[in-house]
C-alpha cells in the first residue's frame, strides 16, 4: 500500500530561518580580527628592525635573530587569522577548516614540545646551551640580539651560558693573544655587579675579567652562567609558567571551538537549502 512513511513528522522551517548564529559568526570574526591586527604590528616591527641592521650581517645570524623570529611568528599568525576573519564573514567552510586545523596543529605541537622538554630535560638543556652560545658569538653583530642578551644577564644576574668564560667564543672578547680588540678577555657590562649607589653605568666594567680567577672575578661580575639561573627560575616559577601556558592555550581552544561550531552550523544551513530546493522542484514529494 502506498502512503506516507511512518515516523516523526519532518520539521519545517521558515524561509528566513538560518542555522548560522550571528553571535558565533561575529564573535569569531572579532576574535580573529584582534589577533590579525596584532600580527600586522609584529610583522611591521620585524621588517623595520631587519631593515635597520647592517647589510653585511643581514644573513649572519638568522637562527638567533629576534627580528626574524618576530617576522616568522607574525606572518604565520597573519595567514591563520586572515583565514579565520574571511572564513567567518563569508561563511566559507574551506577557510574555516584551514583556520581550525592550523590552530589544532599548533596547539598539539606546543603540547608535544612541552612534554618532550619535560621528559628530555637534559637534551633540552643542551639545545638551549647551544643556542645561547651561538647568540654569544653574534653578540656585537646584531643590536637586537645584544639588547636581548644584556637584558637577560641583568635580570637573571648571570654571565655567559655555563660560565662567564663562555664570552671567549666571541671574536671581540676572545682571550687569544692574536686578538687585537680592546675588549680582549673582557665581558659585556651587563655581567657587572650593579649597586643602587651607582647612578652611571661604567660600560668598561667587564674589562679583563676572563683572566681573573673565579673567586676574584665574582667581586666585580656575575660568574654563574645563565643556563643554571634560567633552570632555577623555571623550577621556582612553575605556577607562573603554567598560568602563561594556559593563557596561550585558552585563546587557541576558544578559536578551535568557535570555528568548529560555525562550520557545523554552515553545513546544517547548506543541507537546509538543499532540502528546500529539492521540495520546491518536487512539491508532491
Amino acid at each position: 500500500m502506498g502512503g506516507k512513511r511512518r515516523g516523526a513528522p519532518e520539521r519545517t522551517y521558515d524561509e528566513d530561518f538560518t542555522f548560522v548564529s550571528p553571535v558565533v559568526k561575529y564573535l569569531l570574526f572579532i576574535f580573529n580580527f584582534i589577533f590579525w591586527v596584532i600580527s600586522m604590528v609584529m610583522v611591521s616591527i620585524g621588517v623595520y628592525a631587519r631593515m635597520m641592521k647592517q647589510a653585511e650581517t643581514a644573513l649572519a645570524c638568522l637562527s638567533v635573530d629576534p627580528a626574524i623570529m618576530l617576522l616568522v611568528v607574525g606572518v604565520l599568525m597573519f595567514i591563520i587569522t586572515f583565514c579565520g576573519c574571511v572564513g567567518s564573514l563569508r561563511e566559507n567552510i574551506c577557510l574555516l577548516q584551514t583556520f581550525c586545523i592550523s590552530l589544532t596543529v599548533i596547539f598539539l605541537l606546543q603540547l608535544v614540545a612541552g612534554i618532550l622538554g619535560f621528559v628530555f630535560a637534559d637534551k633540552a638543556r643542551d639545545k638551549v646551551t647551544k643556542i645561547i652560545n651561538k647568540a654569544i658569538t653574534y653578540y656585537r653583530d646584531d643590536i637586537d640580539l645584544q639588547n636581548l642578551i644584556d637584558f637577560g644577564q641583568t635580570e637573571f644576574a648571570c654571565c655567559g651560558g655555563v660560565a662567564y668564560t663562555d664570552w671567549s667564543s666571541n671574536v671581540y672578547f676572545n682571550c687569544s693573544m692574536q686578538n687585537p680588540s680592546r675588549e680582549r678577555c673582557s665581558v659585556p657590562f651587563s655581567c657587572c655587579v650593579m649597586t643602587k649607589s651607582k647612578m652611571v653605568i661604567n660600560t668598561m666594567c667587564g674589562q679583563g675579567m676572563q683572566i681573573l680567577e673565579y673567586s676574584e672575578a665574582a667581586t666585580y661580575i656575575y660568574t654563574n652562567g645563565c643556563i643554571d639561573k634560567l633552570v632555577n627560575w623555571i623550577h621556582s616559577n612553575m605556577f607562573l609558567l603554567g598560568g602563561i601556558a594556559m593563557g596561550l592555550a585558552i585563546p587557541q581552544l576558544v578559536g578551535i571551538l568557535l570555528s568548529q561550531i560555525l562550520i557545523n552550523q554552515i553545513k546544517d544551513q547548506i543541507e537546509l537549502q538543499r532540502y528546500n530546493l529539492k521540495h520546491r522542484s518536487d512539491p508532491w514529494r
